[in-house]
């Protein structure tokens, strides 16, 4: 009986080897049998809007050791640690040790190391294509398009965020050995072919992102300020056309060795760092207003109301104050469109007030504050914002003129586009489309929708308010004859450990044109800016430089000349 019964467990054994392990067994044996060298796939490109090539490849190669079919491993160990700058003691000891079947020498080697490579006829030794990364701008877009790894996979950025469209599929070239691994006599070669990687296209335009670096650049430079960056998005789609970070570094020379330098000069602090606003903000507390008067919300002041022309206001024992010391009759007889202009606190905290948290807090959800807006890049922070269910009055009051509240420079900067858009919320995102190799669409991003904001007369209403801070007001530095522009500065103290930090500011300015129908909106950032700090007089100037730009670029006629034809 126990004789059957381990026959049966031996048959049932046989049984399940043959049928269910045969096919892992028959690889198992052919890799007995056949070495591989890897094909590495091309990576693919990472093109503007235009097809215009942002990151691309350089061909270069990979070497590799087979230890079991080098003849003289001393030998072999001293002329790779030579043409490849490689330690040859430590590369003989990994020859020797028995542990490997191989050994990678080198990667993203040049032609000509390789040419001298094969010179020495060396056994054992092999090489493969790989691709090293180049990038067609150096410094532009390095926070953007971020950079790869040795192996050519993504570590930061869109290389990252996209690595699945742009890493291709591996080859391999696999050749016959007998059991220790020696090629036999003639081999028998079998190749399997690389699959390189799809097309990223974004909707950057190169053209816009050059300007907004010369722009951003002078500025930080000019100023001596800490940072300096500014976003360029379309108002009807919430394609992201530049973004700018600067200090910055050449993506052709990471700094690879300082991994903290690397770290601070590789974040989009667009996307990953919060700020506080300052005036900017006010541009959704009157988006409210607008839309809450229109709606027939009696707590919300007309276009036509009249401020208290007094320079205070006292919430909860806390006195706010105007910039301004309203002497000589300033700052007197404010409606909502003059308040804009001359970016008076107090004007703000009341609209605040009396719309109250419920109402205010509303809003500000569908600007999207206190949330991630969505963009397709990795590290996205949710901003920060007051709970409602904590929020007091002096909290709210602050909330009103931007401060109380920290944001990301691509939340303020959707939220402004879509408070002037004719009230549309869309999906922000940086790419376009990816293209396959042989020039097939894989996939398209087309606009999504996620909210209205406000009604298509307010938002009318608040954009021709703020083309007049551009004319008449704080934002008049951003004017350009012939084209309408509207804007709102800002101008942000930082804190530190909870208080005011003395002499450091944000300076800041969201602008778009044609004011009338918005097509481009730029949000400068300036971080602590040395000598004159206000938004107004750092800021602006730069987005009027990027428009002034983008207008030669796109050939965009005055606006009457466009309305005659």
């Amino acid at each position: 009986m126990a004789i059957t019964f381990i026959f049966c467990i031996i048959v049932a054994r046989l049984i399940y080897v043959q049928l269910a392990w045969s096919a892992e067994l028959t690889l198992r044996a052919a890799d007995q049998w056949n070495r591989e060298i890897p094909v590495i796939a091309g990576r693919g490109t990472i093109t503007d809007r235009n097809g215009e090539v942002l990151a691309g490849n350089r061909t270069t190669y990979s070497v590799f050791l087979r230890p079991n079919a080098v003849k003289n491993a001393e030998y072999a160990a001293t002329v790779l640690g030579a043409i490849f700058g490689t330690d040859a003691a430590a590369l003989l000891s990994k020859i020797n040790g028995g542990k490997v079947s191989e050994i990678t020498v080198a990667r993203q080697a040049d032609k000509s190391k390789i040419e001298k490579m094969c010179s020495y006829g060396l056994d054992g030794v092999y090489y493969a294509r790989d691709n090293s990364r180049t990038y067609a701008y150096n410094e532009a877009l390095c926070q953007v398009l971020g950079f790869t790894a040795s192996d050519s996979s993504g570590v930061t950025g869109i290389e990252k965020y996209y690595d699945e469209f742009l890493r291709g599929t591996d080859g391999e070239i696999a050749y016959s050995t007998d059991i220790v691994g020696v090629e036999t006599e003639p081999p028998k070669i079998v190749y399997r072919e690389a699959a390189d990687g799809n097309e990223v296209r974004l909707t950057i335009d190169i053209d816009i992102q050059l300007a907004a670096e010369n722009a951003v650049r002078s500025v930080y430079l000019s100023t001596q300020a800490k940072a300096a960056s500014c976003v360029v998005l379309d108002p009807e789609n919430f394609e992201i056309l530049a973004m700018v970070n600067v200090p910055s570094y050449d993506l052709n020379d990471v700094p690879r060795d300082d991994a903290d330098k690397l770290n601070a000069l590789s974040r989009n602090v667009l996307v990953s760092d919060i700020y506080e606003p300052g005036s900017t903000f006010k541009v959704v507390t009157a988006a409210a207003n607008i839309e809450e008067y229109l709606s027939g919300n009696p707590k919300a002041f007309s276009n036509s109301y009249v401020f208290n022309s007094s320079r205070t206001r006292t919430v909860d024992g806390t006195k706010i104050k105007c910039w301004s010391d309203h002497a000589n009759g300033k700052h007197s007889n404010q409606t909502l469109a003059t308040a804009l202009n001359n970016s008076c606190n107090p004007c703000f905290t009341d609209i605040a007030l009396s719309l109250g948290s419920e109402t205010f807090y509303r809003y500000l959800d569908r600007f999207g504050f206190g949330n991630v807006t969505g963009l397709d890049f990795s590290g996205e922070a949710l901003g920060m914002l007051v709970p409602e269910t904590a929020v007091r009055a002096c909290d709210l009051a602050r909330i009103g003129f931007g401060q109380t509240v920290a944001v990301t420079g691509i939340q303020l900067a959707c939220a402004v586009a879509a408070a002037v858009n004719g009230g549309n919320y869309y999906l922000p995102h940086i790419l376009k489309s990816v293209i396959s190799p042989d020039g097939n669409s894989v996939s398209e991003n087309v606009p999504v929708l996620k909210n209205r904001v406000i009604s298509e007369e307010a938002s009318s209403i608040l954009a021709e308010m703020l083309e007049g801070v551009v004319k008449e007001g704080s934002g008049k530095h951003a004017y350009i004859e012939g084209y309408r522009v509207g804007g709102k500065t800002g101008t942000a103290q930082k804190y530190e450990n909870g208080h005011v930090a003395q002499g450091k500011y944000v300076s800041s300015f969201t602008g778009f044109f044609p004011a009338n129908d918005p097509r481009y909106l730029a949000l400068v950032i300036v971080d602590e800016p040395q000598g004159v700090y206000y938004g107004s007089t750092v800021a602006a100037p730069v987005a009027k430089e990027i428009f002034e730009d983008i207008i030669e670029i796109k050939k965009i006629q005055p606006y009457e000349q466009a309305v005659k034809k």
